[in-house]
C-alpha cells in the first residue's frame, strides 16, 4: 500500500507541478495610470456703453447728433460677428402722422471719432428695422471690426450720427413726435478650434 501511496502522491505532485507551470506562461505585468480630466464651456459677453444711446429733445428738422460708444467683449472667447436688431415705437403727439416718423431719421454708421466724414454705412431707421441681422453684419460691422470679430477682452468704438432730415417738404404732422430707439446687439463665436 505504500507503493500505491507514494505513487498517488507522485502523481499529485506533478499535476499541481503542471498547473502551476502552464499557469505561469498566462502570467504579465500590468500597470494603471488615473487620469481627472475637466471640461469647461468658455463665454461669449458683448456689453455696450453706454446703455441709452440717445436721449435727445426739441429735434428739429436738419439736426444731427453723434453718438459714440463702446462694444467690448468681456467674455473668453473670440467673437467673430454682431448683429444688429433695431426696433422703435414712434409715439404720434397731434395723431395725425400719415409716415413713419423712423423714415425721417437717417442713421449714419461711421468709422471712428475721428474720421466722422468716413461714412461705413448710411440707412434710415425705418429701413435698418428691415434689414436681416446678416446684411447689417455686412454692411456695417464686417467693415468696421474686420475678419479678426472682436478678440476676448478687446473693445472697438462704435460711432453712429443721426440725422433728422429736412426734405424740404412739410413736416408738421412730426411735431411733439417722439420716437424710443431699441437696438439689441448679437454676437456670435466663431468656429471651434482643435485643442
Amino acid at each position: 500500500m505504500k507503493l500505491k501511496k507514494q505513487l498517488g502522491i507522485g502523481i499529485l505532485s506533478m499535476t499541481l507541478g503542471l498547473s502551476l507551470v502552464g499557469g505561469g506562461t498566462f502570467a504579465y505585468f500590468s500597470d494603471s495610470e488615473t487620469t481627472n480630466n475637466t471640461f469647461s464651456a468658455g463665454t461669449i459677453d458683448l456689453t455696450a456703453e453706454p446703455a441709452a444711446i440717445l436721449e435727445v429733445d426739441n429735434l428739429a428738422p436738419g439736426d444731427s447728433m453723434i453718438r459714440d460708444f463702446e462694444l467690448q467683449n468681456t467674455g473668453s472667447l473670440d467673437i467673430e460677428k454682431v448683429y444688429l436688431e433695431t426696433d422703435y415705437h414712434v409715439i404720434d403727439a397731434e395723431g395725425d402722422n400719415t409716415e413713419d416718423f423712423g423714415e425721417h431719421i437717417e442713421v449714419e454708421f461711421l468709422y471712428n471719432v475721428n474720421n466722422l466724414d468716413e461714412v461705413i454705412y448710411e440707412t434710415t431707421l425705418g429701413e435698418l428695422r428691415e434689414m436681416t441681422p446678416e446684411a447689417i453684419n455686412e454692411h456695417i460691422f464686417y467693415p468696421a471690426i474686420g475678419e479678426k470679430g472682436l478678440p476676448a477682452g478687446d473693445q472697438h468704438d462704435l460711432v453712429v450720427k443721426l440725422n433728422f432730415v429736412d426734405n424740404g417738404e412739410d413736416q408738421n404732422q412730426f411735431q411733439g413726435d417722439s420716437l424710443e430707439l431699441e437696438w439689441v446687439f448679437v454676437a456670435e463665436q466663431g468656429a471651434g478650434e482643435e485643442n
